[in-house]
């Protein structure tokens, strides 16, 4: 059982109409609050905004957050107080999971970034390959034109 272990997921939705820093601030106030209360967070995502499902407090929109964590359970009431007294939060919920600990995955930003720099490695690197195959054919040209030179050249001469 060492495999399986229980962890809780708490997803909370904010208002569309806030700030992006805004946004980094209450998922730290999240974090924060949540190691203050004897918990552990394993993995805080920024979702992006999303058109919700229906209409909650007049918004058609939220940005969702996902957050992973543990702990004794007490913590939970605690942070969905903080939560239910904030008016940025329109919505929250938290699930008891049993299974692998989830893995931290970069946020959204950072991970764009990575990706475009490695599509753009394995650009060059084909960039590259495709140069050294080039450059491989031209030689081998090369080499053929000066073998069928030497050829006649010896047959001329003959």
């Amino acid at each position: 059982m060492s495999n399986q272990q229980t962890y809780y997921e708490t997803m909370y939705i904010l208002r569309p109409d806030i700030a992006e820093d805004e946004v980094t601030n209450h998922i730290e106030k999240y974090n924060k609050l949540l190691k203050e209360c004897g918990g552990n967070v394993l993995d805080s995502q920024m979702r992006g905004k999303r058109r919700l499902a229906y209409q909650i407090a007049k918004h058609r929109e939220g940005i969702y957050v996902q957050l992973s964590h543990t702990g004794d359970g007490q913590h939970i009431f605690k942070i969905e107080k903080s939560m239910r007294l904030s008016e940025d939060v329109i919505r929250y919920m938290t699930v008891k999971q049993h299974g692998p600990l989830p893995t931290p995955k970069s946020s959204s930003k950072v991970s764009k970034q990575a990706e475009k720099t490695e599509k753009d490695d394995i650009t060059n690197e084909v960039v590259e390959e495709k140069n050294k195959s080039t450059d491989k054919e031209s030689s081998l040209i090369t080499d053929a034109k000066v073998s069928k030179k030497t050829t006649t050249d010896v047959a001329e001469t003959n």
